[in-house]
Formats: structure tokens, sequence, C-alpha cells
């Protein structure tokens, strides 16, 4: 089991300030940031229920974590004082949400502040999938010229397929337009607002686009979303690309349909496995992966720990928060 290290949050700080006990990595700027406001216990990456048990004191009141580290109902109810959650990012699925509203325990996340950077990252995937750059990338350095290599397929025209259509949804959409992609999109509800096709469930989505581009928060109710069905309705040609959770797709269906030609590619940023890589998918054609970076830059973390310490500072004014879950 890896060593947990705690700063400690006394020596040469206010005790008035609240207890801030920091589960996400963070640079030293940004951990200067939130010490200004708060005492900090800084325990990043807690892999087991052990370790947030470890970290957690009795005396902490406020909570900085992430959808994927989460934080569990054993640690919740070892922080009696406990009295704000937050999440880093947009996703939450693994804060065990029921135990802290039970306890009378805000909420917040990051929703929105890192939208533009994963939008980027979705179409970047897009476009390295559908026009093939990785491999072309390998190809050349072996030697090889466009005369010797199948002729890479356009991206521009065809059917673009979002599954979720919140924030990042609608930035995807609005870059998608610039690139003359018909939009479709799926969701719980039909808006109202937006001029883009709705679809009902995902393979119905599916059988209508070229492109499925996944932006739906993961948790037990997309898990498996994108299952063997939906990726053979999106068909031979198709591409699926996941900046969401690696929850929602059905991995090993995945495989299955990239091996058989049932699928044209895969650009996954997030994957069942992670941290450790999706070995299965390693030798089929067609995928490009990234390692979950999907969501953060300079400029995403940054507004994400500004917006924790706006959320921060509204609680303990008695104020609405500006995000809350």
């Amino acid at each position: 089991m890896k060593k947990i290290v705690v700063e400690s949050p006394e020596a040469g700080r206010d005790l008035d300030k609240p207890l801030v006990l920091v589960l996400v990595v963070l640079n030293g700027e940004h951990l200067a940031l939130i010490k200004r406001s708060y005492r900090v216990i800084y325990a990043p990456k807690p892999e087991s229920v052990h370790e947030q048990l470890a970290a957690a004191r009795p005396d902490v009141q406020v909570v900085l974590t992430s959808g994927t580290i989460g934080l569990a109902a054993e640690a919740i109810k070892a922080m009696p004082h406990l009295e704000l959650i937050c999440a880093l990012g947009v996703g939450y699925e693994n804060i065990a949400v029921q135990v802290a509203r039970s306890q009378g325990i805000a909420l917040a996340n990051g929703a929105g502040v890192n939208a533009d950077s994963v939008a980027d990252h979705a179409m970047g995937l897009l476009l390295a999938t559908v026009r093939g750059v990785v491999a072309l990338d390998a190809q050349v350095r072996q030697g090889l010229w466009r005369d010797d290599l199948p002729v890479p397929a356009d991206v521009s025209g065809r059917r673009l397929g979002l599954l979720g259509f919140g924030d990042i949804g609608q930035k995807i959409a609005r870059r998608a337009e610039a690139f003359n992609l018909q939009i479709g999109y799926c969701a719980r509800h039909k808006r109202d607002n937006v001029p883009f096709e709705y679809h009902s469930t995902a393979i119905e989505l599916a059988r209508w686009c070229d492109f499925m581009v996944v932006v739906t928060p993961g948790g037990l109710e997309t898990h498996h979303l994108v299952d063997a069905p939906v990726i053979e309705a999106l068909g031979p040609k198709g591409v699926l690309v996941n900046v969401a959770r690696g929850s929602v797709v059905n991995t090993e269906a995945l495989a299955q349909a990239l091996r058989k030609g049932a699928l044209a590619g895969a650009g996954l940023d997030v994957y069942e496995t992670e941290p450790d890589p999706p070995t299965i998918l390693f030798d089929l054609p067609g995928v490009v992966l990234t390692p979950h970076v999907g969501g953060t830059s300079p400029q995403a973390v940054h507004s994400s720990v500004e917006r924790f310490l706006a959320n921060a500072a509204r609680h303990f004014r008695g104020q609405e928060l500006v995000s809350p879950i």
C-alpha cells in the first residue's frame, strides 16, 4: 500500500481558518492559493477507502476531491465537522452523495470550468482518429509515402452524434458546426432552444450518426451505456470518441467490434482500466489513446481551483454555491 504524505496544517497557520482535506494532485501555486484562506491537509490520490480514512481528521470541514477519486461513505462519517465536499471537475460519480446529503453536507463541483479543454480534446481525438494521424505519423517514420497507404476519410460534411448534451456537449457542437457537420444529440430531455436533431436513445443516435462522441456523466446509470448493440448500430464506417468516463463504454464489446471490422475506429481519453492502460485495444486498428487529459490544461486546472475557492467562500458566507451538485 502506498504511503500517503499528509502535510501538517498547524505550523504557522491561523487555527481559526477552516481545515481543508485535499485529495487531488495540485501544484505548489494552487496549494498556495488555497492556503491563503484555509489550513490544508494534502493527501493526493488515495487509492482505497483505507487511505481515505487515514487522511481524514475529525476537524476537517471541507474536502476537495474529484469524480475519479471520490469520497467514500466511511470517510465522510469519520469527519463529523465536514460541511462541504467539492469535486475539482464536473464529475462526482465516486462521491457518496446520498450519505453526504443525509448528514447535511453541501456539495459542489467545477461544472463548466474545463469544458473548453475537453471540447478541444474531443475534436482533436475525432480528427486524429478519422484522418489516421497517429498511424500516418508512424508510417512516415517507417519511410512510407501516401501512394502506399489507404486514403483517409473526411470529417467535414458528415454526421456527429453527441451522447450527452451538457456544457461540454454544447461546446463540441459549436466547434463541430465549423466543420460543417450535421449534429444530433441524445440526452434525458429534448432542448427546445437548440437546432440539432434529438434522439431519445443511444442506439437511435448511433444508427443516425457517423461519429459518436460520449460526453455523458459516469456512474451506475450510464455504466456500459455504449454496449455491443450501440457499437454495432454505429457501423463499420463509424468512429467512437469517449471523453466522458471509461465506464460508459463496454471495452470488450468495443475491442470485438474493432477486431472484426465492425467499427472503423475509436479515440479514447478515458477507459475502464484507469489508470492502467487498455491493453486489449493496443494491437487493434484505428485506435487513438490519451491518458485522461481532456479536461487538463494549465488554464483549466487554474479555473477549477478558482471555482473551488469561490464555492468554499460562498459556503462559509452562507450564500448559494456557484455550482452546487
